[in-house]
């Protein structure tokens, strides 16, 4: 026993009882219990669907190699059967886009030197582009039907073949369309703005600093100049010339009015009884009838494979991925 007195009160004092549990106290610790349990429940789910959209991409990555070298081995087999070689001329013709002279001769090339090609079709679906790359295209033509002679060319136009894309056309033995096909457009065409009045309303004052008179011709920001209007108007007028020197070779006698070189466009129907078409048919009639070869093979540039497989995977991915959310997004509402 303690000698200290106060130390033996204090220690026979019982320890206060604790507080009774207060209503608004114990709302807080269920509230915050459930809401440690719902983000445990939501930590797990997540990972769940990580797991499940790690595995997804990886079976269509499988499965999208898989497609891409069966069909790299049958297509040799199918290519060696008798066949007709198409090369398309879809979308703007430009050298930076994915019509250009560059790779569209090269298809040329391979779909003429196909041995089991009985010919080669031009499949149009293009407004034109560039007379530069036409021009390219159509000389290349000419040399491998030269070069080939025994392999009819036939350009078919789609829902287009205009422009530079009949600047191409003209090079084949023969053109065919729908009978709504748009035709023709042999022309050239130089567009822009002029904002001189825009400035001088703004009080901008425009600064051109240039070696040589003409350098800053059609500036769109300074008045227009009469002589460099006249300048590019004689460009065009050579550039038409050479349009139609090119439409006259390829077509010749088959032309049966100088009206098709004013740059309109027509139908195939109307385009037909103008000479700028042979005839009112589709790439199965010609492949099948005038070639003699049903079965169409399409010659392309090649693209990477890493590309084929990156550009699949984006696209159908964020398909599937859609259509699959929209079937099984209930379990994500509450």
């Amino acid at each position: 026993m303690s000698n200290d007195p106060w130390t033996e009160s204090q220690a026979s004092i019982p320890a206060p009882p604790p507080p009774p549990p207060n209503a608004e106290t114990e709302r807080l610790w269920t509230t915050l219990e459930r809401v440690l349990t719902e983000s445990t429940r939501e930590q797990r789910r997540a990972r769940r669907w990580g797991i499940f959209f790690k595995m997804l991409t990886l079976g269509y990555i499988i499965g999208l190699s898989v497609w891409v070298f069966r069909n790299e081995s049958v297509t040799p087999d199918f290519i060696g059967t008798p066949h007709t070689a198409v090369v398309p001329i879809d979308g703007l013709i430009a050298a930076d886009e994915v019509t250009n002279a560059h790779d569209v001769i090269l298809n040329l090339e391979e779909a003429f030197s196909a041995p089991n090609a009985r010919g080669v079709m031009l499949e149009i679906n293009s407004p034109g582009g560039s007379p530069v790359q036409s021009e390219y295209v159509y000389r290349a033509l000419m040399r491998l039907k030269a070069d080939y002679p025994g392999k009819p060319v036939h350009a078919v136009i789609g829902d287009i073949g205009a422009s530079g894309a009949y600047y191409i056309a003209a090079a084949a033995d023969s053109i065919h369309a729908a009978p709504a096909s748009i035709v023709g457009s042999i022309g050239v065409v130089s567009s822009g703005f002029g904002f001189a009045g825009l400035m001088d309303k703004l009080g901008v004052d425009r600064r051109v600093i240039t070696a040589g008179d003409s350098k800053a011709m059609l500036d769109p920001f300074s008045p227009e100049s009469m002589e460099d209007r006249a300048h590019l108007q004689t460009i065009l007028n050579q550039t038409h010339q050479q349009f139609i020197a090119r439409v006259k070779e390829g077509r010749g006698d088959r032309l049966r009015s100088e009206d098709v070189f004013d740059g309109r466009i027509w139908n195939g129907e109307t385009a037909l009884g103008l000479g700028l078409i042979d005839s009112l048919a589709g790439p199965d009639e010609v492949a099948r009838d005038l070639i003699g070869a049903a079965e169409r093979v399409y010659y392309v540039a090649d693209e990477p494979l890493w590309q084929q497989v990156t550009r699949q995977i984006g696209v159908g991915i964020s398909v599937g991925l859609s259509q699959w959310l929209q079937a099984v997004g209930q379990p994500f509402t509450r």
